[in-house]
């Protein structure tokens, strides 16, 4: 009767740890182990890293002139990206890669500020109930290896099943490679 007890109690905590953490694996064709998960403040636990939880103020999208031309930034000047792999609206980064490419989460709606078309701006729901911001309809990631305003070190990254792009204030990808000599990639 005991062991059959304890399997039971084995048998439900797996379950438990599988249903928490989504499974094996880590999503978007990585491998090892998931990334530890964060309590937000207004909701259950999400599975991206704290740089990529919102703060309690609104999330207000800028252009901004870079090494690229004017591009999609958020209010600290940290450059936003797209991801080939996404199905539309729909976001394909989760584990591993979203640890490396945070998604731009946000509570409420995000906001259109210089340069930015709001009728472009909007969100779509991530597996989490997060919301992740979109312009022109594609969701919106930072790079953890960003570290300044202004830097585009993920420009061009072929990562984790597509290529990372930054946008221009119309939507558009801009897949010009950085420049010699600026913060893209294996730049200071």
């Amino acid at each position: 009767m005991r062991n059959t007890a304890a399997t039971a109690v084995t048998a439900a905590t797996v379950a438990l740890v599988a249903a928490v953490t989504g499974g094996c694996g880590t999503g978007a064709g990585g491998t090892g182990p998931a990334p530890a998960r964060t309590p937000s403040a207004t909701g259950p636990a999400t599975s991206v890293p704290p740089s990529a939880i919102p703060s309690a103020g609104p999330l207000t999208v800028h252009a901004r002139s870079g090494p690229l031309g004017p591009l999609l930034v958020d209010g600290q000047g940290r450059a936003l990206y797209l991801f080939t792999a996404d199905r539309g609206r729909e976001s394909t980064c989760y584990g591993d890669c979203a640890a490396l490419w945070p998604p731009v989460l946000v509570r409420g709606a995000p906001t259109a500020g210089s340069g930015v078309r709001g009728e472009l701006l909007g969100t779509t729901a991530r597996r989490d109930g997060s919301r992740q911001v979109t312009y022109h309809e594609q969701p919106l990631y930072y790079f953890d290896r960003d570290k300044r305003p202004g830097d585009v070190r993920g420009q061009g990254a072929d990562d984790h099943g597509g290529t990372w792009y930054v946008l221009d204030p119309a939507g558009n990808r801009v897949t010009r490679p950085v420049p010699s000599g600026s913060a893209g990639p294996g730049g200071s």
